[in-house]
């Protein structure tokens, strides 16, 4: 009888052991499979996170480095030899000091003085002259054309003369017309043939050529 009673506690014991066990592992699985699925949950929310970074601004190129004018040196001139005497030139010593030479003074003759020249002479240059004007121009109107006496023409004519050297009349030209033919060529026939001048004179005072303008008038009396 007290063996079956040992045999039945110990069988119990056993029993409970077994089930405390049970128990434990399903506890520790519970544990471990909350613990597995909540550890789960916090990596799925850590990973489902995005985290934008703030992209990174463009970096500025650095600016180009100044352009510099690179010139080749100047050539340098090699230096000129130094000749180095050995020994210095002697030294003369003289103890009498000649006396300074005397200042000889050359006074320049005086320049020779120039007479001023004399004022030149008095231009003798006029211009040509009528000699015995009323004698030849009442020669010139009694040569009056016998055609304009007989047609009753008046009139009068300008005339422009070149005086030779000689006092004569050498060339005749008719500046105003008295409007007939006969009269203008009378005119210029007259002062050819009847006219004289004291010619015209030069600086020097010698006879030369010269002009004159004057007017001849034709009337009937």
């Amino acid at each position: 009888m007290a063996y079956a009673d040992q045999e039945m506690s110990g069988s119990r014991v056993v029993s409970i052991i077994i089930v405390a066990l049970i128990h434990v592992v399903i506890g520790y699985g519970l544990i471990s499979g909350l613990a597995i699925s909540a550890m789960k949950e916090v990596v799925q929310r850590v990973t489902t996170v995005d985290i934008e970074e703030p992209e990174p601004e463009p970096e500025e190129p650095p600016p180009p480095p100044p352009e510099q004018d690179v010139s080749p040196p100047p050539p340098v001139a090699p230096a000129p030899p130094i000749n180095v005497s050995v020994a210095p030139p002697p030294i003369r010593t003289q103890t009498n000091i000649p006396p300074p030479a005397p200042v000889i003074r050359t006074v320049p003759p005086p320049a020779p003085v120039v007479a001023p020249p004399p004022p030149p002479a008095p231009s003798q240059a006029r211009a040509a002259q009528r000699d015995n004007f009323n004698r030849w121009s009442s020669r010139i109107q009694e040569a009056y054309p016998s055609r304009a006496v007989r047609r009753e023409i008046e009139g009068n004519v300008g005339v422009s003369v070149t005086i030779g050297p000689d006092g004569r009349v050498q060339s005749c030209s008719v500046t105003s017309s008295s409007g007939e033919s006969i009269l203008d060529e009378a005119a210029c026939e007259g002062m050819e043939r009847y006219a004289r001048y004291e010619p015209a004179l030069d600086a020097s005072g010698n006879p030369t050529s010269g002009r004159d303008s004057l007017t001849i008038v034709y009337r009937l009396s």
